[in-house]
């Protein structure tokens, strides 16, 4: 078993803006050159259980990177996420917001790497690598507002 991928951060801001910026800002943290378009327009999470999270390209073109499957803010937010890759190999993702003395500790789990056979564990070193690199552009964001 492929053990899940854990990478935790902190953000000097409270869970709701740090959740706010997660789900709503995409875009400010989100580097263009790991998107479909290379130059996104917008970036959304549609906010609620069911929604989609969509990249919206330069010329109005949308890709679907994932699907919301739970919608807690400003605690947690958990989705089906295959940016890149056909949904049908698609891992989960959770992002939790926990309020610290300092600002919000923010950690993310991602699971489902057996179902992508031998690909699983290679692909989940690479985006760890990802990740912790997010997570530093993430912190930025919130904290320029």
């Amino acid at each position: 078993m492929t053990e899940p991928l854990v990478v935790e951060f902190a953000v000097a801001a409270p869970p709701a803006h740090a959740f706010a910026v997660w789900t709503g800002r995409a875009a400010l943290w989100w580097p263009p050159g790991h998107t479909v378009s290379g130059a996104p327009a917008r970036i959304d999470v549609e906010p609620r259980a069911g929604g989609r999270i969509v990249e919206t390209g330069p010329a109005g073109e949308r890709h679907v990177w994932g699907e919301v499957l739970v919608w807690e803010p400003p605690a947690r937010l958990r989705y089906r996420w295959h940016l890149f890759f056909d949904p049908a190999e698609a891992t989960e993702v959770e992002v939790t917001f926990t309020p610290t003395d300092g600002g919000t500790a923010v950690r993310l789990v991602q699971t489902g790497w057996d179902r992508l056979g031998p690909a699983g564990p290679p692909r989940r070193e690479r985006t760890g690598q990802v990740w912790t690199t997010l997570g530093e552009r993430f912190a930025a964001a919130v904290a320029a507002g």
